[in-house]
């Protein structure tokens, strides 16, 4: 499964670099309120028994939260992503991970700040089809 080169040789980072790898733990560092409040809710298995990881390294990509088993990825969407050019950028980033077989589902802050049973609720169903 894993070679001896590093971490990044692990078949849950699709080829993501050490760079990569820095970045992620850089950013685990500084995750946004919205990130923090689902993350609570969502580590040690506490969803069906899927285990997340938060700010996860895929390829050439960090994603929000990435379930391996379930091949899911969660994205939590602040202001900047309504933004044209985002917009843009985040459809080139789902084409990548859809070519891996991984599915996303994408939140705004303010539903997982607000409406965060709703939000669990529907990434609970997301996990009950695999």
């Amino acid at each position: 499964m894993a070679k001896l080169g590093g971490k990044e040789d692990y078949p849950i980072y699709f080829g993501a670099g050490p760079e990569m790898l820095r970045i992620a733990g850089d950013l685990r560092k500084s995750m946004t309120p919205a990130e923090r409040l689902l993350w609570k809710e969502i580590r040690n298995r506490k969803i069906n028994g899927f285990r997340f990881r938060r700010q996860h390294p895929v390829k050439d990509l960090v994603v929000d939260f990435f379930c391996y088993h379930a091949m899911l990825i969660i994205e939590i969407d602040g202001d900047v992503h309504d933004d044209a050019y985002q917009k843009e950028r985040d459809d080139e980033r789902m084409k990548i991970i859809k070519k891996l077989g991984i599915n996303e589902i994408r939140f705004k802050n303010e539903e997982v700040i607000n409406n965060l049973e709703q939000v669990i609720k529907r990434i609970a169903i997301e996990l009950n089809q695999k």
